[in-house]
């Protein structure tokens, strides 16, 4: 109870630390921006109903329907009023409505354990949401402070990569406006994927009426706390506005060095930092979408085969679509590998008290992370002029970060040994 109090007093801080930021510079911020969503029509209706389901794992399955019942009674209720006032509607706002009424419900009709497990879930499910509005606000910070990009230096690393982005582009393109519908459908309900996998892994909540030591949506979080932190020192803002000619209604236009994507390679020679506007985020290192996908990668793998395969399917399609739509470079990709795994591995070794394997893989993790970041800014043209050099290695350093991780997994978890049935006892012979 010590450390959900601990934690719960360390987000409100930090929210509220974000809030101010935001004002600073002429904007709401999450706090503010969540506060609206009880009222208006949400800009995250999806992420709301996911957000419940958290909520509802440690509620009884009949005490869901009415939940789930009641968020949607009040959602059409809502949207019929905004309708007969010609205002906008949505749907979302019955879902928060039912996670602060069971805070409600916890503070004044529970007691002892069951109030705390019904707290718990409630955070949880408000913990999505305020990781949401918080990276909107960290995305507009490095806008606002960070004036000058650094495209150029992993346009030119990326060559040793064989430019992954205009490869995925062309080919995105070519497929069409389905293929890009398909892909963005992916690259956008991203978190509700992970609530589905989540929701496997929380499935047994209510009936042991205690959470899992480690699950998905702690990893997600973390990933989502400190990866905007990276943007603060890497800006980047993607191929699609440092190099984009428009396409899909995106593109960088005066910003852009030149309207080279995805058909036309930059050049390697002498990168220099890039000023740009004051409204693009600089999210690309690393690739925060390509570290979540691999998260429900990694916890998708003890769930039931479709879990299983559509995990996989999901990675793959958001490793297409981060490319595809120009958001990322493939340097960013591995970067985002490397800090998904070192992540993981951390919230592991913590759950472990500090297991000496654990905190060497967490060490090593660091390390190889701080030296993509160091490498792609200092030693860009040398990677572009050794491509057969530099390329391999960086994928190599890349898989041993995830086969030391899958190793120590197996350490720390290893199969259960088949059980021997024991020997017949010998029957008596009848005389």
């Amino acid at each position: 109870m010590l450390l959900w109090t601990a934690a719960g007093v360390t987000v409100l801080g930090f929210l509220v630390a974000l809030e101010v930021a935001a004002r600073h510079y002429g904007a709401p911020g999450p706090i503010a921006n969540q506060a609206r969503e009880v009222v208006f029509a949400p800009a995250s209706g999806p992420l709301l109903y996911a957000s419940l389901a958290l909520t509802m794992v440690v509620l009884t399955w009949r005490e869901r329907f009415v939940a789930f019942g009641a968020a949607v009674g009040a959602d059409l209720v809502l949207n019929l009023v905004r309708w007969a006032a010609g205002a906008e509607t949505g749907f979302g706002n019955g879902a928060l409505w039912v996670i602060l009424g069971c805070a409600v419900v916890a503070l004044t009709r529970r007691t002892g354990r069951e109030r705390v497990l019904l707290l718990k879930g409630v955070g949880l499910g408000l913990l999505l949401v305020a990781g949401r509005k918080t990276g909107d606000a960290w995305l507009l910070i490095t806008s606002k402070t960070r004036p000058t990009v650094l495209d150029r230096y992993l346009a030119s690393a990326d060559h040793a990569l064989g430019n992954p982005s205009w490869v995925a582009g062309r080919i995105i393109e070519a497929t069409g406006p389905v293929g890009h519908h398909v892909l963005d459908f992916v690259y956008t309900m991203l978190p509700v994927a992970a609530v589905v996998v989540a929701a496997w892994q929380l499935r047994k909540v209510a009936a042991e009426r205690r959470f899992p030591r480690h699950h998905l949506v702690r990893t997600f979080l973390v990933i989502g706390l400190l990866g905007p932190a990276v943007y603060m020192i890497f800006p980047v803002v993607g191929p699609v506005f440092a190099y984009g000619d428009g396409a899909w209604g995106t593109g960088g236009g005066q910003w852009a060095v030149a309207h080279l994507w995805p058909h036309t390679l930059p050049p390697a020679d002498a990168p220099q930092h890039m000023p740009y506007d004051e409204f693009t985020p600089r999210n690309c290192m690393p690739s925060l979408h390509t570290a979540w996908a691999v998260t429900i990668f990694i916890h998708s793998r003890t769930a039931p085969r479709v879990l299983r395969w559509a995990g996989a399917a999901w990675l793959v399609a958001t490793l297409t679509a981060t490319l595809g739509f120009g958001y990322h470079y493939g340097a960013d990709l591995v970067a985002g590998v490397v800090f998904a795994y070192t992540v993981e591995a951390a919230l592991r070794t913590f759950d472990r008290g500090a297991d000496r394997t654990g905190v060497l893989l967490v060490a090593y993790g660091t390390t190889v992370f701080a030296a993509l970041l160091v490498a792609y800014r200092f030693l860009p043209v040398e990677m572009a002029a050794h491509p057969w050099v530099a390329g391999p290695l960086l994928l190599l350093v890349m898989a041993s970060v995830v086969y030391g991780y899958t190793r120590t997994v197996r350490l720390w978890d290893p199969e259960a040994a088949p059980v021997e049935a024991p020997p017949a006892r010998p029957q008596p012979e009848l005389v």
